[in-house]
């Protein structure tokens, strides 16, 4: 079995560091809104807040799916 690793040892990563840059960024941009318009960066706040329960969803769904295969895969039963 070949399995693929990144030439960079720094690319070993799990994206949990550009996870927390991002939140930060968000949580600046709305403070920052927020000092401007109190309303608008609820509303902004709200909206960035369900596209991150999507996009945690999506990811969680896609993880089971690669589980799913990776078991049929080794010879597993599915459940």
């Amino acid at each position: 079995m070949v399995k693929k690793e990144p030439a960079e040892p720094e690319a070993r990563t799990d994206g949990s560091e550009l996870l927390v840059l991002e939140v930060v960024f968000v949580l600046v941009a709305v403070a920052g809104l927020a000092l401007w318009n109190i309303p608008a960066a609820l509303v902004v706040a709200g909206v960035l807040g369900v596209l991150a329960c999507e996009r945690a969803m999506a990811r969680a769904d896609r993880r089971a799916a690669e589980g799913q295969r990776g078991g049929e895969a080794a010879g597993g039963e599915r459940t």
